[in-house]
């Protein structure tokens, strides 16, 4: 009998987990549509294949194949140590992306972070044109960097249309980041690294996503900006991207969609122009995680307390796409030329890519009135002076077509909205009718100008009456 009564126990126990997981299973799948159908999402079906599958593609790919005998000739090592080796790029490279992840959590994470920061908006210079991209074809957004908060800004705004898998910096692979971006479908980059096997990888593996479909991100700068104005553009991962087309089994195309994204306040600001004030003072890592955490427990506390205010403005602005293959069929035979012929006709591309995204950078209030306090070159600037600055400047960019945030609003109400912002930083006083720039923190108002500055026309400068208005050179300024 007790034979028996273990037997029954054990049988029931293993109908209980397996009812279990399978009960599991099913909300999990039920929880998965949920949020497709709540979001109508454009999923890349292949985002959904497994790691292992991923890893298996990549190591038996002829051309990582042929690579790692490459290596073994030159660095004389074995077959078994290059495999090791590109099992560990593979390993750090490739993501496992996550419905639940990335639209339970996430999205509801973004949701909160972004309402709690900043007050949120996406503009399109031609919704037509993007609408009118084939379901089949492959998007590629190509994005100027100004913050951290981009990859969560961009992802936010595209939730209900699709989802974004980034190329994020190794900065990132630190837990629990590392793990939160892969579920979300990052994959990483690691910048300056010159290994050959590496980079066959990293290709090989961007193409695969290329050709299976799947939506990326991808910053054209490389990195953060630091002085506020756009970078030179990067071009290999384009490179990548663009030789997808040579496959002739893939017979997509591949649409590169301009985006361009300010804010009227950087979480990050002092730190990026910490540097280029003077390059010595590059914090190291446990002061900046010190100053991260007195940033999180200083801004909880004033969430607690009430007194948290909303940083402004964060817009986004997507411009018209540019066809791929339109622009290689007017340069027939680029993408097949030897690498160092190869890239200069692809920087032409990315150049003119970081033109258009030049050309749509949103105008938010507080990059205005920077670059309008900043156009007197004084530290004293009248406020009347002051609001016809901003007047012209308005003109001038609803006359040009310029992304204006709130271009209905006069010079008045922009100065105000401005001004808030500034005042919250303690950038610059109001007194007497004037508005005087504090010395130590122009600087940072020369960050917020340089965002805009192209597309501001050339302000002429008063002849200085008084000794407070003569431009002074000895004021901190950045570095180029």
């Amino acid at each position: 009998m007790l034979v028996i009564a273990a037997l029954l126990t054990g049988a029931l126990t293993v109908w209980t987990i397996r009812r279990t997981r399978k009960a599991i299973r099913n909300f999990l799948h039920r929880a998965v549509l949920r949020s497709v159908h709540r979001f109508q999402v454009r999923l890349d079906r292949y985002k959904l294949v497994s790691k292992p599958a991923v890893r298996e593609a990549l190591i038996q790919d002829p051309v990582v194949v042929s690579a790692m005998q490459h290596h073994c000739d030159i660095h004389g090592t074995s077959d078994a140590e290059a495999q090791a080796l590109v099992e560990e790029y593979v390993d750090e490279i490739v993501p496992f992306f996550d419905v639940l992840s990335y639209y339970k959590i996430g999205y509801n994470l973004a949701h909160l972070l972004t309402r709690l920061l900043y007050r949120v908006s996406s503009e399109y210079q031609d919704r037509d044109a993007l609408n009118a991209i084939p379901r089949k074809d492959v998007v590629l957004y190509l994005m100027n960097h100004r913050s951290n908060a981009d990859y969560v800004i961009v992802a936010y705004v595209l939730a209900h249309g699709v989802s974004i898998s980034y190329a994020v910096g190794e900065w990132a692979r630190i837990w629990p980041l590392e793990y939160v971006f892969k579920s979300f479908g990052a994959y990483f980059v690691r910048r300056g690294f010159r290994e050959a096997l590496y980079h066959t990888v990293l290709e090989r593996y961007v193409q695969l996503i290329t050709r299976n479909g799947v939506t990326q991100g991808i910053f054209m700068e490389g990195g953060l900006t630091r002085n506020g104005e756009l970078q030179p553009a990067k071009v290999g991962l384009l490179d990548y991207i663009a030789r997808t087309t040579l496959d002739p089994a893939f017979d997509r195309d591949i649409w590169l969609v301009p985006v361009a994204i300010n804010y009227d306040r950087v979480l990050e600001d002092r730190t990026l122009i910490r540097e280029l004030l003077d390059e010595r003072d590059r914090p190291s890592k446990p002061r900046q995680l010190l100053a991260l955490t007195h940033y999180l427990l200083f801004n909880t506390l004033r969430l607690l307390t009430g007194r948290l205010k909303r940083y402004g403005r964060a817009v986004v602005n997507f411009g018209p796409p540019l066809s791929l293959r339109q622009w290689s069929d007017r340069h027939d035979g680029s993408l097949r030329l030897p690498r160092q012929e190869r890239l200069p006709k692809l920087q032409h591309l990315a150049d003119e890519v970081m033109q258009r995204v030049a050309a749509i950078m949103p105008v938010t209030p507080v990059p205005l009135v920077a670059a309008a306090f900043l156009s007197f070159e004084e530290t004293v600037v009248p406020t009347s002076d002051l609001v016809e600055r901003l007047d012209e400047y308005r003109d001038h960019l609803l006359a040009s077509g310029a992304k204006l945030v709130r271009g209905e609003l006069d010079a008045c109400a922009i100065l105000d909205r401005g001004w808030r912002m500034l005042k919250l930083r303690r950038l610059v006083v109001r007194e007497a009718g004037n508005y005087i720039i504090l010395p130590a923190q122009r600087p940072l108002l020369e960050y917020y100008a340089n965002s805009v500055a192209h597309l501001l026309p050339d302000a002429p400068l008063r002849r200085p009456m008084h000794p407070a208005h003569d431009p002074d050179g000895s004021l901190p300024r950045l570095r180029s």
